[in-house]
């Protein structure tokens, strides 16, 4: 027997996904001994649905238990709405969105840490164009085409998160969406957690303080980069607000 998924985090990286699935997972309705990130919409799609399952053991004994997983490529990648909605149009989709200078600066310090980037932060900026030039043609054109450059080198692409988010909510319902702030889980841990847990249906419970997981210690940013970076994505944020009707104050 399965479970299926009941809610996905799908993004975005960098911005709390693996702390806010800890949270979530430490209810007593939430099935246990399951992957964070399964990524099957994304690398793992030809596996098949039995392959996806089975990351999914069906609850023991009596009661309602509800599971779910969290991707958080699966925001970015251009195929995965599509195959999201092909398979599961019903499930929930959570949304974590940190400032996206902040992102942009967390997620090249950690591709370097993982030996994913060489080139110092100005140039990797400068370089990503070039590196994406054609990668979601490819990606569109052929399923199974993998693009590494897509993956790792989109430090100012995802960060524009009102395009990203276009496309899945061109399939999906505004309802079957929860937006939250990578700011305010960083804050209220606890808050954040209670308003996840009522938007997947289930009692609040007390808990304790939470610790922070996958965080990384990385330099400060330069007040000339956090400038920089602010007004490269002024007018995405700007676009983001309107579209979603929500203020973000990453200004």
């Amino acid at each position: 027997m399965t479970n299926i998924p009941y809610f996905l985090i799908i993004g975005a990286q960098k911005c709390g996904t693996t702390s806010l699935y800890n949270y979530v997972m430490e209810h007593p309705q939430m099935t246990t001994g399951i992957t964070k990130e399964v990524h099957f919409f994304d690398f793992n799609f030809a596996q098949g649905w039995d392959w996806y399952m089975r990351h999914f053991p069906a609850p023991v004994g009596g009661g309602t238990f509800i599971t779910g997983e969290a991707s958080p490529y699966y925001l970015f990648h251009p195929l995965v709405p599509e195959r999201v909605r092909g398979l599961l149009p019903r499930v929930k989709l959570i949304v974590l969105l940190r400032n996206p200078a902040e992102r942009a600066w967390s997620h090249y310090h950690h591709a370097v840490r993982l030996g994913f980037e060489s080139l110092p932060f100005e140039e990797a900026m400068d370089a990503e164009a070039a590196r994406l030039a054609g990668e979601v043609e490819k990606m569109r054109l052929d399923a199974h085409y993998y693009s590494y450059n897509h993956q790792h080198y989109t430090y100012l692409s995802r960060g524009i998160y009102v395009e990203q988010l276009q496309r899945w909510m061109e399939l999906f319902p505004r309802n079957q969406f929860l937006i939250l702030k990578t700011e305010d889980l960083e804050a209220n841990p606890e808050a954040v957690v209670s308003q996840t847990l009522r938007f997947l249906g289930l009692p609040e419970v007390q808990g304790g303080v939470k610790v922070r997981y996958n965080a990384g210690a990385y330099p400060q940013m330069s007040d000339r980069w956090r400038q920089k970076l602010g007004e490269y994505f002024r007018s995405h944020n700007q676009r983001l607000e309107e579209y979603l009707g929500l203020n973000f104050d990453w200004s």
